[in-house]
This record gives structure tokens, sequence and C-alpha cells, in this order.
């Protein structure tokens, strides 16, 4: 029998249905946010929106799998990109003014503003991944915030990247990026496949190698940060080989949200069946059935499902 045979071969999967909409926003400072709504028809003030915020200079588009499956199991959700990122970028960004903390205390107070008048009396949650997950500490309505999954969330202090790799991951972000950001006036990510192109103010935020958000450059100017006003209840997931979201990374930034439950859920790639997850496949399709619901689980119940991988370990913060 020839497998190759055309009569044997299954008809390709078809594309997932995409049920979002794009649209505009503008940020309090007058810069218009592009991003995209999951919204069902029929309105319901007990049904969840979810703002999903991204990884520095990871477009959104990378979330619209993981926004469906959330769409599909009763949410109305909300993506977006950064200014000067995706649908966010106005033009080139030689000289554009753009830093870490614009991205959190104005663009995404920006989503909680248009939750909060898109979908009004709805309950508000929020999925962050990476720098994602400090940016929603740093919205103005924070508090308005009823729960929070992170995947990977820390703000890149070198001294808690993975100890194997932690010289190479400092040359690479902390010396080649910002030198390459001097030459160029902004962080040319896309020419060398290292994320996209990025502002010069969110190299120098990341660049700085301070353990505390509030001495990064943009920190500074916000003198103490706002973190303290969410009151969500946390679930931070983190990788095991995951070398910036290590337990230090991750305790770092959750040392931050003192005004809420805390828990860490830590897990290892062998605990789903794989080799290697790393700091970015967490919302890849591939893992809707491994990982997914543990997101989906916590933003439902606010506590991690009882059939959890492994030998994942989870930390309870007072």
């Amino acid at each position: 029998m020839n497998l190759n045979d055309a009569s044997l071969q299954l008809p390709p999967a078809p594309p997932a249905r995409d049920h979002s909409e794009p649209f505009k926003e503008p940020a309090a400072d007058g810069h218009i946010l592009g991003g995209f709504t999951w919204r069902h028809i029929r309105t319901d003030p007990a049904r969840p929106v979810v703002i999903i915020n991204a990884a520095t200079s990871v477009r959104c588009r990378h979330y619209s799998r993981f926004a469906e499956y959330l769409f599909a199991n009763g949410f109305d959700v909300i993506t977006y990109d950064y200014r000067g990122i995706g649908e966010s970028r106005s033009g080139p960004l030689r000289d554009f003014i753009a830093t870490w903390s614009d991205w959190g205390v104005l663009d995404f107070e920006a989503m909680l503003t248009r939750a909060q008048r898109e979908f009004p009396g709805q309950p508000i949650d929020v999925v962050g991944h990476s720098f994602g997950g400090c940016a929603a500490g740093l919205g103005e309505s924070g508090a308005v915030i009823r729960r929070i999954v992170t995947v990977g969330a820390q703000f890149a202090y070198w001294r808690d990247y993975e100890a194997s790799g932690r010289w190479r991951m400092f040359a690479k972000w902390h010396v080649v990026m910002p030198l390459l950001t001097a030459l160029c006036g902004y962080f040319p990510g896309k020419r060398l496949g290292w994320l996209e192109d990025t502002p010069a103010g969110v190299v120098r935020d990341w660049s700085t190698p301070t353990p505390r958000y509030e001495t990064r450059p943009s920190g500074r100017a916000l003198g103490n940060p706002p973190f303290s006003r969410v009151k969500a209840q946390i679930l931070a997931i983190s990788i095991t080989d995951d070398p910036f979201g290590t337990v230090a990374a991750i305790e770092r930034l959750l040392g931050y949200f003192d005004g809420s439950e805390r828990t860490h859920l830590r897990i290892a790639p062998e605990d789903i069946g794989e080799k290697q997850v790393g700091h970015f496949a967490f919302f890849r399709s591939e893992y809707q059935d491994r990982l997914w619901p543990i997101a989906l689980f916590w933003l439902k119940k606010a506590h991690c499902p009882p059939d959890m991988p492994g030998s994942s370990s989870v930390s309870t913060f007072p």
C-alpha cells in the first residue's frame, strides 16, 4: 500500500476560526493603539473580559489562538500592541519615545479603560506574558482587575537569569542590544530575528542592570510604582527551562504585588511530556490541551486544577 497515495491522505486541518474584530484606542497622551476584540454577541454582566498583555516586542497576534481558546470557553477577550509595536506602530522608530512604563501606565491603562467602557459591569481579568505581567501592575485602574495569570513574568534583572547561560544572555541583551540601539536610534530586532523592532527607551529599561523596577530609567520617573493597587488573585506560571523565568525572577516581580494573594506554579517540560518549552512556547496551540487549561481554570475558579501537570510545585504568598 502506498501511503503517499492521494486517496489515503487526510484533508488538511481547517484553519482556526477567527472571531476577532480590530479596534483603535487612544491612550491618555493621544497615542493611538491598535488591537483586536473577541466579543460574544449576547452581553452578559457575569462574563469576564480578559486583557492579554504581550511580552516585550512580541506582537499581539502571537496570542490570537490563545485568545480564541478563551473566547470558546466563555470569555470576551482584548489583545493589543504596545506603542511602537505591530498594530500600534505608526512610523519609523528612530527617536520614537516609548518606555516600559509607558507601555504599562499609558497603554495597559488604556485597555483597562476600554474594557470598562465596552464591557460595562463585566469582571476584568488579565493574562500577562513576560513583561506583560509587570505591565499588569502599572495601570492607574489596577484595582478593577479580578484575576491575573502570568507566564514567565519578570523584568529582566540579569542576575536572575538561568545560571548556565547568564553571561551569554547578559552579553546579548545588556551589551549588544543597547549598543545596536545607540547606533540605530532603536533596536532593529526584526532584522536580526530577535523580536520586533523595539523603541530605544524600552531597551534602556530592559538593559539597565538594577534589581528594582523603580531604579530602571522609566521606573525612576514613577516614584512609587502602583503595583499595590492591584488586589487580584494572581497565578504566576513559570517553566523550569525558561532562562528568563527562574524562581528568583518570578518571585522578584511577585513581591511588588503586595496587595494580592499570589500563587507560583512551577512546571517542568517533562511534566507534560516535552523535552523543552522555554520562554515563548506556552501560547502555541500545541499546548491547548496541556498548559492552557491551567490558565483557564484559574480565570474561572481562582485556584489550580486538581489534575495540573505532574511534579509541579505551588507556593502561596500571603
